[in-house]
Order: C-alpha cells, then sequence, then structure tokens
C-alpha cells in the first residue's frame, strides 16, 4: 500500500500530464485487447506466410499482438528470434505468447520424453524473445488419421487398443509436470 507522500507524488505526476494523455491512459485500460495468430496465415499459399510480414499485418489491421506459431519459424537462431523482437518493437506490438506443438499422448515414455525436451527448448525461446507464455497441446490417439476427419467427429477420437482416456490425461499431466520447474526459472507460463 502506497505512503501518504507516495500518493501525493503519484497524483501531482498525473495531474501534470496533459489531458490528451490523460485520456488515452483511461481509454487503452477499458480497450478489448487483441492479437492475431500467425497461424491464421498459415495456409493461405502454398508457400509459408512469413512471420516479418504477419507482424507487418497485424499492425496495419490495429492489432495489439502476435502469437507466434512456433512452427512457422524459419529459425532458432539469436539473430532471428532477435530479428522479430525487433519488427514487433517498431510497430509497438507484443507478443504475448509462442503456439508449440508437442504430444504427450504416447504409451511409450521416451517418445513422450522426446516431447517434453522440445517443450522445454520452446520455453527457452519464449524466454529469448520476451515472450510470457507458451500455448502447449495435449496431444490425441492419431487413431483418425486424418486431421479432417478427426474434425468431423469434432475432436472425439477413441484411444489406442489397450489404452484408456485415463492413461492419456495421466502421461499428459505428468510430462507437463516436468516442464513446470523449467517454465518457472524462465518465467514462462504454460498454458493448455
Amino acid at each position: 500500500m502506497p505512503t501518504r507522500r507516495e500518493w501525493l507524488v503519484g497524483s501531482a505526476a498525473l495531474a501534470a500530464l496533459p489531458a490528451a494523455a490523460q485520456s488515452q491512459a483511461q481509454s487503452t485500460q477499458s480497450r478489448i485487447r487483441l492479437a492475431v495468430s500467425t497461424y491464421s496465415y498459415w495456409h493461405f499459399r502454398t508457400e509459408r506466410y512469413p512471420i516479418e510480414k504477419v507482424i507487418e499485418d497485424a499492425a496495419r489491421l490495429g492489432f495489439e499482438g502476435v502469437e507466434i506459431l512456433h512452427r512457422q519459424m524459419e529459425a532458432e537462431t539469436p539473430a532471428y528470434l532477435n530479428r522479430l523482437k525487433q519488427l514487433a518493437f517498431r510497430y509497438g506490438l507484443s507478443l504475448p505468447m509462442l503456439s508449440i506443438h508437442q504430444d504427450f499422448v504416447f504409451p511409450d515414455a521416451a517418445e513422450r520424453a522426446k516431447h517434453v525436451a522440445h517443450t522445454k527448448r520452446c520455453i527457452e525461446l519464449a524466454a529469448q524473445m520476451a515472450i510470457p507464455a507458451i500455448r502447449l497441446n495435449s496431444g490425441r490417439w492419431k487413431t483418425i488419421p486424418s486431421f479432417d476427419d478427426l474434425m468431423k467427429v469434432k475432436g472425439n477420437e477413441p484411444p489406442l487398443a489397450g489404452y484408456t482416456i485415463d492413461d492419456a490425461f495421466r502421461w499428459c499431466v505428468d510430462s507437463i509436470r516436468e516442464c513446470l520447474p523449467h517454465a518457472e526459472k524462465a518465467g514462462v507460463l504454460l498454458a493448455l
């Protein structure tokens, strides 16, 4: 809780702001902040739509930020990561989330471990880009090979023979728990 002196100093500073700045500060608080995902541009053309172009489009269209799809990135080098971060900064856009593809729904623990390692690597990428959150996927059974067919049944996919939905939940929970210390250390939120 601020002291009386801190409150007076803060109030005086606010009173010194021009009316336009005060009005803009107040309207910013009531605005709905929207970001666009680079995934939204993923399949517009046969070639990949560059993230740099998505950032430019997002600024032109009035979005507040851009969620980056990891699969859409050209590279994982510091130079590339900084280029994206600097471009967003120049356009006044935030990079609120890194969307990644990993799959924890595997009976084979070694296969799940590969996806845990991938998730940890993406946590590092997010931290390098000052992206505060990662959007995870839980994974799926892949008993319906076609994604379009999976969408026709609204994602209701039967488990692999000999396994249950409880197995899949346990694998997901255990895998995410393995990633949590890494995310906490990097200061990155894991969103599912």
